[in-house]
């Protein structure tokens, strides 16, 4: 009788076994497949919000250019260019705003994205947010030089100004591919001006060459300021960083109102001689810093690539409809070699040691 109660206890707890067992198994095997499904379903969203920050990025930087050229007339501007400028600038500031609201709403008002802060911190804006006011305000006039297509290629001009200046201010070390690509894009942005048809050997003049320099070194230090700034405190909230950077801006650009265009604002008016084309430009300007954002937080550095390269040629063909610009040989091989050099200098960081 023992060993049979024994026995009898023993197939219990066998059943008992398997039945737990067999509970088990289907439960594990939807646990995996619903874990499956959520990184699939992460991997989606991430590659449609990549995708979309993308095509942003490069309508808005192959439409800057053809905005700016498109809201003259007669090849004079009708508004003011500094009041444009300001606009760009307060409306950014408001998009921060927009942002920093939504991050209390959610997260509440911490010490890293309240707006108070102190004068040592306020004080370093200054100088990157007059470079940047400075080379904005010339972007406007070199188009008495250049036509869009080529703004577009000597645009790149900064990624050299921006290198030299990591490696001299941030002593951040440049690869040999990195020098190479340099080399590359400086012989690309020349090819793309070369000019046969005429006894000048570029198409731009000397003039248009020294603002795209110019212009390269002040958005190369002005960038490399402001990521020296945001790395000295990287737990601070970019939306408070970028509305004081922006305050000064307003400011600066306030100043050049008064200085150049004073008497005009005053009589005719601060949006005097505004089209719905110059309102298109303000807001590409204002979306394209903010799409630079987006890419460095949801995208990596090889999309900005893509955007630039794909730009350029949108610029170009965009511009032979509205401009009647010449697609010529030397320009698309120019180009070409201009996005092969933007590629080189991407992937060609230098491995960090481990």
């Amino acid at each position: 009788m023992e060993y049979r109660r024994a026995k009898d206890q023993e197939s219990d707890e066998v059943s008992q076994k398997d039945i737990e067992s067999f509970d088990r198994r289907p439960l594990s095997n939807t646990a995996a497949t619903s874990s499956l499904s959520t990184a699939g379903l992460k991997s989606k969203n991430s590659w449609k919000l990549k995708s979309i920050v993308t095509l942003a990025l490069t309508l808005l930087t192959s439409s800057q250019a053809i905005l700016i050229v498109w809201s003259k007339r007669a090849g004079k501007y009708e508004y003011s260019v500094t009041t444009a400028n300001f606009s760009v600038e307060a409306l950014k500031c408001l998009l921060s705003l927009v942002a920093l609201y939504r991050t209390w709403n959610s997260q509440g008002v911490t010490e890293d994205n309240r707006l108070t802060t102190s004068f040592d911190e306020v004080s370093v804006y200054p100088i990157p947010a007059m470079l940047y006011m400075v080379k904005n305000l010339l972007q406007y006039y070199i188009f008495a030089y250049v036509d869009a297509p080529a703004y577009q290629i000597l645009k790149n001009l900064n990624i050299i100004s921006t290198g030299v200046l990591y490696r001299i201010i941030l002593k951040k070390k440049l690869s040999e591919i990195q020098w190479a690509a340099f080399i590359l894009l400086c012989a690309g942005c020349t090819t793309a001006q070369l000019n046969p048809s005429s006894d000048h050997v570029l198409q731009t003049p000397i003039q248009g060459w020294a603002m795209a320099i110019v212009m390269a070194l002040l958005s190369g230090f002005a960038g490399v300021y402001t990521e020296a700034i945001i790395k000295k405190r990287p737990s601070r909230n970019i939306n408070v960083q970028n509305f004081w950077l922006y305050i000064f801006g307003m400011l600066f650009n306030l100043v050049a109102i008064c200085v150049q265009d004073f008497d005009a604002v005053m009589n005719k008016g601060f949006f005097h001689g505004y089209s719905f084309i110059t309102v298109l430009m303000i807001l590409n300007h204002a979306l394209s810093g903010i799409a630079v954002s987006m890419v460095m937080k949801y995208a990596d550095n090889i999309v900005k690539v893509y955007s630039t390269s794909v730009a350029m040629l949108l610029t170009a063909i965009v511009s032979v409809f509205l401009f009647g610009f010449h697609l010529s040989l030397a320009f698309f091989l120019g180009s070409t070699v201009v996005s092969v050099s933007v590629y080189l200098h991407s992937v060609g960081k230098p491995q960090q040691q481990k």
